[in-house]
């Protein structure tokens, strides 16, 4: 695992209605410069008032960089990008689309940004898994969608601006090629130095950035999540949108378990994408019959990629645990060593399972119908070819 650094201040962000107005009054405060990534980048209510921070902060001087995805913000909204641009903001499309064709039909390569990060005056950043949407977006939508972020002071963002930097850099270099060192009138303006990093806050908390991509950190968040799993002594706390993890992951809940490791996992029950969620439920007989407890989110659409390991260590971030997640993407987690930390996270999943999600029974398959059990399998298989080739639906 990544090396973790104290002396931070680490602030549990749940949903948007925490989330985004801690990220619009961080927009607000700075004065040097903002990075913001986000997958989904929505043009409603939400998205209007994220835009309008960044423009804000680009009227008054702030160099304002928004790195979004080609296929997760495909439908970018012409007036928030023309909002942006007329402030001086810069806006950069990681691997845009080069047919439509292919976003109608949801097929494109699964090598997406779905990383959601944001950094300020590299003294403040926010590392989590909501996207810049509505918490209301999607069909009966009450209460809003589940999912977590973080916004961290202290030494650990200097981290989170380097990974923003680099990441805004490659892709800048890819699409302006040898221009993009000169910034012509279709690039953008050179980034400053970096500040001095944050000093470390008397009595902070440890924590560590880890980011997944596809250079030379392909599996580190998966080996970040076998790592505390492997070590789990008392309780793996998982809650998860999109669960459809290597034969490796399972195995190593199913030791945990074996230890007398109290396993819990925390997924959607909702159908969002017909495919996954069915392809994920041909996992269940195993982990089951393994102790392992199964809760199945109702109340929402459950979004959260987090974790809690012995009341001690957790993590957040945009990691699904899937191949698109932990084989594919660009994702940043931060892994926390801290019982407060994970004491705040850890009441707040066994809140969401007590108040919104019902517990899987140990006979689950032997309760299933032949249709559905024919579904299950042939969603299973499909799922395995499919998400290993492109992208079927469009995972948030």
């Amino acid at each position: 695992m990544s090396e973790f650094v104290p002396g931070n201040r680490l602030t549990l962000l749940r949903n948007g209605e925490q989330y985004f107005p801690a990220l619009i009054a961080a927009c607000d405060a700075a004065r040097t410069e903002i990075f913001l990534e986000t997958y989904i980048f929505a043009g409603d209510g939400t998205g209007h008032a994220v835009a309008s921070a960044l423009a804000r902060a680009a009227q008054r001087g702030v160099a304002v960089r928004l790195l979004i995805d080609g296929f997760g913000a495909y439908d970018f909204a012409p007036r928030l990008r023309d909002l942006l641009s007329a402030a001086g903001a810069e806006l950069l499309v990681f691997r845009p689309p080069l047919l439509r064709r292919f976003l109608r039909g949801r097929r494109v390569p699964l090598r997406r940004m779905h990383r959601k990060l944001a950094c300020m005056d590299g003294s403040v950043a926010f590392v989590g898994g909501i996207n810049i949407v509505d918490d209301y977006d999607g069909p009966g939508q009450v209460p809003p969608r589940f999912d977590y972020a973080v916004r961290i002071e202290g030494p650990l963002v200097a981290r989170v601006r380097a990974e923003a930097v680099q990441l805004w850099q490659r892709v800048a270099r890819a699409k302006l090629g040898r221009r993009w060192i000169g910034y012509d009138a279709h690039g953008a303006r050179a980034i400053a130095p970096p500040p001095p990093p944050p000093a470390a806050l008397p009595g902070g908390q440890r924590a560590a950035l880890v980011i997944r991509d596809n250079v030379g950190r392909r599996r580190d968040i998966e080996k970040a999540y076998l790592e505390l799993i492997g070590n789990a002594q008392l309780e793996v706390l998982i809650a998860n949108a999109y669960f459809f993890p290597r034969r490796s992951f399972r195995l190593a809940l199913v030791r945990a378990a074996r230890r007398d490791v109290s396993v819990a996992l925390l997924l959607q029950a909702k159908v969002e994408y017909a495919l996954q969620h069915y392809a994920s439920r041909a996992l269940y007989r195993s982990l089951l019959e393994a102790q392992i407890r199964i809760h199945e989110y109702y109340r929402s659409f459950l979004h959260a990629k987090v974790a809690v390991v012995d009341g001690r260590m957790a993590t957040v971030g945009s990691s699904n645990i899937d191949p698109f997640s932990l084989g594919l993407a660009q994702e940043a987690n931060v892994f926390v060593d801290d019982p407060a930390f994970a004491a705040e996270l850890r009441r707040s999943l066994h809140e969401a399972i007590e108040q919104g999600s019902r517990l899987v029974p140990p006979n689950y398959w032997r309760r299933l119908t032949i249709g559905l059990r024919l579904r299950i399998w042939l969603s299973y298989r499909l799922s395995r070819l499919l998400m290993s080739v492109f992208g079927f639906e469009r995972p948030r």
